[in-house]
């Protein structure tokens, strides 16, 4: 496999087993200056996608061999951070719940407009998460965003690059409400249509990491508003 990269160039992995949808997947993505190869089934898809020369893997879920969830279970369990949206036909909620549970960054589903595709893309593309080293540290909670890592105690949880986006930004404003509009354009930017019921998702899961059983909740709900990082409700 061989990539000529151009300026800003993401390297995209579509992993689709209709060949005329990942044609068209592959103009358009190329059109927009990226670099993409092809995959028609969950081997070939877990094979490319553990290359480092992957930046971003969009990975339906009803692929022949093993399935997308399969595929992403795999790479996440080898510790592969690489951004991953799910584009699939699958459009029910404990679907959507469980691929992002599973470690996926995004979730669009089919039939889906082009240019909603190609902005998907370039929000895990660019995600600023990625690029910022410092540690942050709020109570007993600690995130490192360079590799995406959370611990909380002695747990040590890794996130996928959304959750951490997410989470940055809370920590980075912890004791303050982080209206919903912000947080949506940190994870998915202003071009996006992502939605409340998005960030309502991906919230859901990093809470679920935050806090187990036994410990303080510091992730809350301000309903109306957004949400905040903080010791307790007020």
């Amino acid at each position: 496999m061989t990539f000529v990269l151009h300026s800003n160039d993401i390297r995209i992995l579509v992993a689709e087993d209709q060949l005329k949808t990942a044609d068209l997947m592959r103009r358009a993505l190329e059109s927009d200056g990226h670099s993409v190869v092809l995959a028609h089934d969950g081997d070939r898809a877990l094979s490319l996608g553990k290359g480092p020369e992957i930046d971003v893997i969009l990975l339906d879920l009803m692929l022949p061999r093993q399935d997308g969830f399969r595929v992403l279970q795999k790479l996440r369990a080898a510790r592969l951070r690489t951004a991953v949206i799910i584009v699939s036909a699958r459009d029910a909620l404990p679907d959507i719940v469980r691929g992002l549970d599973t470690g996926a960054d995004d979730y669009l589903t089919k039939p889906f407009e082009l240019d909603l595709l190609l902005a998907r893309v370039r929000a895990v593309g660019r995600r600023a998460c990625a690029a910022q080293t410092a540690e942050l540290t709020f109570e007993d909670l600690r995130l490192k965003p360079a590799s995406y890592e959370m611990h909380r105690g002695q747990r040590s949880i890794l996130l996928t690059r959304t959750e951490c986006a997410l989470l940055e930004v809370l920590m980075r404003r912890a004791g303050m409400i982080v209206p919903r509009e912000v947080l949506m354009e940190e994870g998915w930017g202003s071009e996006s249509d992502a939605s409340a019921a998005n960030l309502y998702v991906f919230i859901r899961s990093l809470r679920s990491k935050i806090t187990q059983p036994g410990e303080r909740e510091l992730l809350h709900t301000v309903r109306g508003v957004g949400y905040a990082l903080r010791t307790e409700e007020e």
